[in-house]
């Protein structure tokens, strides 16, 4: 899954560098580079979550989790 996401951004990078030639050009070149371009913010965005949420599972799974008890909402 990682890599699939590194190797998207990858090629999102490798099409907005030879769009970027042809921005000025073209009204359908700069909508096509825009759309690349979100594209490839929300591929970094969810190979960043990815990367989050392992760091916390790890972090979750080392420290102790004690659960509420119901008489614990009552004490002073």
């Amino acid at each position: 899954m990682k890599q699939n996401l590194i190797f998207s951004i990858r090629e999102k990078e490798l099409q907005l560098s030879k769009l970027s030639e042809h921005i000025d050009k073209s009204v359908v070149c700069a909508d096509l580079y825009n759309k690349i371009l979100i594209e490839k913010a929300t591929l970094k965005k969810e190979l960043e979550d990815l990367q989050n949420k392992s760091i916390v599972n790890r972090i979750k799974h080392l420290l102790p989790h004690r659960e509420k008890l119901i008489c614990d909402y009552f004490t002073k």
